[in-house]
């Protein structure tokens, strides 16, 4: 990453622990055909809870079901109208595109399905959500500090059986990492002429002396 503050300047740069700022263009959406596979149709977070219990978001879709009922995604319980979503152990589930979780009991038929719960998802607009060390996203902190859940967006929806792919352009990356290699060679070949011309003058200051 460039050089911050007075120092600048074009010819150097630091590297950083975390990733400076991200990217919130939305990737492609595709078709994977498994019904726990969600996408973020368009603009949209799904809520889900943080180790330390507090609510943070990410756009990740592929919905796990624990062996205690529990929704996840990476390990992170999906959160609901009323915490963390529970769903019927061995059950056949369906998501709409609201987010709504319908679920048939083992045994059961297409006539017994019901909802049994219904995904949270956000929509920040204009605010930008800060990235954490644990990859998910946060809504930034007021003036006193405290960092306060995001509403419910009715306009958010989700295309059920697709997940959505990385929004990083792999032929543009590409190019610029040839364009920095490029770069990092010219700059060691002008420190490596400075150093020549360097030896060279103080053996000419050598033989004069």
């Amino acid at each position: 990453m460039p050089v911050q503050g007075e120092a600048a300047t074009q010819t150097r740069v630091s590297t950083a622990a975390t990733t400076p700022g991200s990217d919130f263009t939305a990737g492609p959406i595709s078709t994977t055909g498994r019904p726990l596979d969600v996408a973020i149709d368009g603009e949209g977070w799904i809520a889900v809870q943080a180790e330390d219990g507090t609510e943070a978001y990410t756009r990740r879709g592929e919905l796990q079901i624990n062996s205690n009922g529990v929704l996840e995604i990476v390990g992170r319980p999906v959160i609901g109208e009323g915490g963390p979503v529970i769903v019927p152990l061995e059950s056949q589930l369906s998501i709409g595109d609201d987010g709504t979780l319908s679920a048939i009991g083992p045994g059961q038929g297409p006539d017994a399905i019901a909802d049994i719960g219904r995904i949270k998802l956000v929509n920040p607009g204009p605010l930008t959500l800060e990235r954490g060390d644990d990859g998910l996203f946060r809504a930034p902190p007021d003036a006193g500090g405290a960092i306060a859940p995001l509403p419910r967006d009715e306009a958010v929806t989700l295309a059920s059986g697709s997940l959505e792919g990385s929004n990083v352009s792999v032929v543009e990356t590409m190019v610029a990492m040839i364009n920095a290699a490029r770069y990092f060679e010219m700059q060691m070949t002008v420190i490596s002429t400075a150093d020549e011309n360097d030896q060279r003058a103080n053996s000419l200051l050598s033989l004069q002396g």
